[in-house]
């Protein structure tokens, strides 16, 4: 799609939704759960001068529906009539039009939608990349995987697994802890670590499945494994827990992915639970707070290592100088035409104006389910 053309009068007069499933290209799974399906909510704004923004936002195989009936009937017919430009006016009053449904995933799974496509529409407008649009501190920045570092795959499989990003240039690896004996999760990290050496980044990730206890009694040993990060140790809504985890654990704790608005984070940074900020910008409901919570870790002097949704977050931790690494875990390869672009073991933020999703509309349109328009 080409840049749309500047204008100071545009109207947003038509929205059209629909949603796209996505199966992994291999199997996912964790502690808690399997990732069957991506169910992909797109959400397009089209203004009466003829210019247009696509925004999506997902989920892991349930509540893409609700997802799209709170487009559908509340949220969609609200912009007939906006200015895209006034995107933080959009959010803020959408927000409070569903502050009955606010804080939750499916309230922020529409938000997202809806905001990622006003900034894309923003930044095709004025022909700009959405990393410079939104702050652009720096191009590119190191990029791990976690594609290969399951739940389910067996010690010699993460091995290899983790060989061949090293060889690739990817500078570290996220493994998926929580099986149901320490031994087991130390036996797969130890065989993972001999094989990459030190000089290789791991993360683990446990997906919320311990208690305080037995995150206290495994981060010791995660830690004499030189881990970068303990992910989503304990329930997201256990605060107080991640307060005592994060005093006494000797590896770094991360959390964000289930954390669903700035002032949620807002209230881990204050109390000291969690040295690492994770927002996704999906569940985060889209650009906007997804900047306000990068900016906050800043202020705070917190890393920001932002959850799943690289085609995305590559741009948007390009923009901010608190951001550290991006995730790689692809996401839209079946509906996209160029990919993201992976140099040295760094993920380049696209230059192409919009998001920097080159959308492969005939791909999408074949996936389409739950259609509808607003005008």
């Amino acid at each position: 799609m080409a840049p749309c053309a500047p204008s100071s009068s545009a109207r947003i007069r038509a929205v059209g939704l629909f949603l796209a499933d996505l199966p992994p290209p291999v199997p996912r799974s964790d502690a808690i759960q399997s990732f069957a399906v991506q169910e992909t909510p797109v959400l397009r704004i089209r203004c009466d001068d003829g210019s247009e923004g696509t925004g999506y936002a997902y989920t892991i195989g349930t509540g893409g529906s609700a997802v799209i009936a709170l487009l559908r009937d509340h949220l969609a017919p609200r912009l007939i009539g906006q200015d895209p430009s006034r995107i933080e006016a959009i959010w803020r009053g959408l927000l409070f039009a569903t502050h009955a449904t606010a804080v939750g995933a499916v309230t922020s799974l529409a938000l997202a939608a809806v905001d990622t496509a006003l900034w894309d529409w923003r930044c095709r407008r004025d022909g700009q990349p959405l990393w410079r649009a939104a702050g652009g501190a720096r191009p590119r920045l190191p990029v791990y995987t976690t594609e290969g570092g399951w739940l389910h795959l067996d010690a010699d499989t993460l091995v290899r697994e983790a060989l061949a990003a090293q060889a690739a240039g990817f500078r570290g690896a996220k493994l998926k802890v929580g099986k149901p004996r320490l031994a087991e999760d130390l036996d797969r990290l130890r065989a993972v670590r001999a094989a990459v050496g030190d000089g290789f980044e791991l993360m683990v990730d446990a997906n919320q499945c311990f208690t305080l206890s037995e995150a206290l009694r495994r981060a010791p040993r995660y830690a004499d494994l030189g881990i970068a990060w303990f992910e989503e140790p304990l329930p997201a809504d256990d605060i107080a827990g991640h307060v005592r985890l994060a005093a006494a654990s000797p590896v770094p704790v991360a959390v964000g992915e289930s954390l669903y608005s700035p002032g949620q984070f807002a209230d881990y940074v204050r109390l000291g639970a969690c040295h690492i900020v994770q927002p996704d910008v999906a569940r985060v409901g889209g650009i906007t707070p997804w900047l306000k919570v990068a900016h906050l870790a800043e202020a705070c002097n917190l890393a920001v290592c932002p959850h799943f949704l690289m085609e995305l977050h590559a741009s948007l931790c390009a923009a901010v100088p608190s951001a550290a690494w991006v995730e790689y875990i692809p996401q839209l390869d079946a509906v996209v035409g160029e990919r993201l672009a992976i140099e040295d073991g760094h993920a380049v933020a696209p230059e192409s104006p919009g998001l920097g999703i080159d959308w492969n509309a005939e791909a999408l349109d074949a996936r389409a389910r739950l259609r509808c328009e607003i005008a």
